[in-house]
């Protein structure tokens, strides 16, 4: 709808000082005449937008507009609102805390109390349970660097159990799984790399500088280890119907397969290292490993030096 393009086209115009209209073009898949006309709705609907000529020009809103409250519902503010309040949650940040405020402010005060009530159907907290607030200033302390191209060195234990240092330009965080992560340039490993923040220690801002590669960040692979088929292997359980809720909140529902007497079989790629028998390990004797033999003889080795451990006399 064109309704829908010229509100897309301000947004976009908002995020970015100039933009050319042939990529506007292309973005919404219409013409460059078209871009032009769009361009000429908007500014009679009171928005101004500024077309520069000549190299390095293109399309822009003009120097100090700022968006119109009208252009946001009362909904869209609340949803914004419950994103940066849950964000909060394990990343806190005086400046969410005075945007929260500002998005507030700007509803009329008839509508406060609905507002308000909008904004408390949804509670998302990411932090862990019995933060000792330990990560939240490990987390601040990463989101500075990032934002000052600081490099960042620190002790770091893999999956395997192996502790190296490491030196990075560390680029975004990412939460995933309600754990966060570092992603970043590893110079030791000379390629990009996703660090846990739970297994860093010694953590340390240089005052060294680096240059950001011009990537985007959204376009690299963060997740490469986990779905590069060399590091992972199709792994086959079975769950007992004791831990069957369990398998359920890890996999969802859909992902598992009903089998004899109310067990369930999920079958899933996984990178194989310590972590990958840890958690199997999790579920007890209510798990078996049905595929592939080599996880399932491992898991049987693990097992029994567990046994081994615990039939000695008061662990001696």
């Amino acid at each position: 709808m064109k309704i829908d393009r010229l509100l897309s086209i301000v947004i976009l115009l908002m995020n970015h000082k100039l933009v050319q209209a042939k990529e506007l073009a292309n973005r919404f898949e219409v013409s460059v005449r078209t871009i032009y006309r769009d361009i000429d709705t908007i500014n009679q609907a009171g928005i101004p937008i500024v077309t520069y000529q000549g190299a390095g020009g293109g399309i822009g809103l003009a120097e100090g507009y700022r968006l119109d409250r009208n252009l946001l519902t009362n909904d869209e503010l609340a949803a914004i609102v419950t994103a940066l309040q849950s964000i909060s949650s394990s990343h806190p940040s005086s400046d969410n805390e005075l945007l929260v405020e500002k998005l507030s402010s700007i509803v009329p005060p008839a509508d406060s109390a609905q507002f308000q009530l909008k904004t408390q159907q949804f509670l998302v907290d990411f932090s862990p349970w019995g933060s000792n607030g330990v990560q939240e200033q490990k987390l601040l302390r990463l989101k500075n660097a990032i934002e000052q191209q600081q490099a960042v060195t620190f002790t770091y234990c893999n999956a395997g159990g192996k502790v190296s240092a490491r030196t990075v330009e560390p680029y975004t965080l990412v939460l995933k799984q309600q754990r966060w992560y570092l992603y970043a340039y590893c110079r030791l490993r000379d390629q990009f790399r996703l660090f846990k923040l739970l297994r860093m220690k010694d953590l340390h801002v240089e005052a060294q500088l680096f240059e950001r590669q011009e990537v985007a960040v959204h376009d690299l692979p963060w997740d490469q280890e986990w779905h590069a088929p060399e590091r992972t292997e199709r792994v086959v359980l079975r769950f007992d119907a004791e831990v069957r809720h369990m398998a359920e909140e890890w996999f969802g529902v859909e992902e598992l397969q009903e089998d004899v007497e109310g067990t369930v079989v999920a079958s899933v790629p996984f990178p194989v290292d310590n972590w990958l028998y840890g958690f199997i390990l999790s579920f007890g004797n209510h798990v078996e490993v049905l595929e592939p033999q080599f996880i399932r003889q491992q898991i049987k080795q693990i097992a029994t030096r567990i046994v081994e451990k615990y039939e000695t006399q008061n662990g001696t």
